[in-house]
């Protein structure tokens, strides 16, 4: 096992994470209400192919992270964990941007009016109840998780291995499926950005 990294203090360490989770989830849910419109010189959505992207890599790297570990490999495993951190951290840098500069897309929505029609859902059929469910359990596994993702990643770097481990298991697999779900989200929602 590693040494740990910090020093424990876990009044401390709730008390950061929980600032930093509220002020998350603040800044995601007041700054998705507004849309500023101003004229980019390059395509506003980049910024959500961004989001696909990096959630992509910290799919891949979760994985590559729990091979790791399994290795007893747990140098790598701390590097590409707190590398899926970063990143995530540069995901809601890109989806903030994203929201702020090309607004919200309606699942459906062929016309680009903000309205799914009875008609624009009947040629979406079925995907469309897939994709809002698919966002929806998305959006609040992401709202919900953080705290805990950092939690676990705290007790992991205080050395506090059989916790991190316990919490770990768990909540591998929520930021797995957020990451893992991200991309899919994305690829179904772009014919519908305008």
């Amino acid at each position: 096992m590693l040494a740990p990294s910090i020093q424990k203090n876990d009044k401390q360490a709730k008390l950061l994470i929980g600032i930093f989770s509220a002020v998350v989830l603040v800044a995601v849910t007041f700054l998705s209400k507004f849309t500023l419109n101003v004229s980019l010189p390059f395509d506003k959505h980049i910024f959500a192919l961004a989001n696909a992207i990096i959630n992509t890599a910290v799919a891949i790297l979760l994985v590559a992270a729990v091979i790791a570990v399994k290795n007893k490999n747990y140098q790598l495993h701390k590097s590409l964990m707190l590398t899926a951190l970063l990143l995530s951290v540069l995901f809601l840098v890109t989806y903030i941007a994203h929201h702020l500069f090309a607004g919200e897309a309606r699942y459906g929505d062929a016309n680009f009016d903000g309205v799914v029609s009875p008609q624009e859902a009947a040629a979406v059929g079925n995907l469309r109840p897939f994709y809002l469910i698919l966002l929806t359990t998305h959006i609040i596994l992401a709202a919900t998780s953080l705290p805990f993702i950092l939690f676990t990643a705290y007790r992991g770097l205080t050395g506090e291995y059989a916790d991190h481990k316990r919490k770990g298991r768990t909540m591998w697999k929520v930021w797995f499926y957020v990451a893992a779900t991200g991309p899919l989200v994305y690829w179904m929602i772009k014919p519908y950005y305008n």
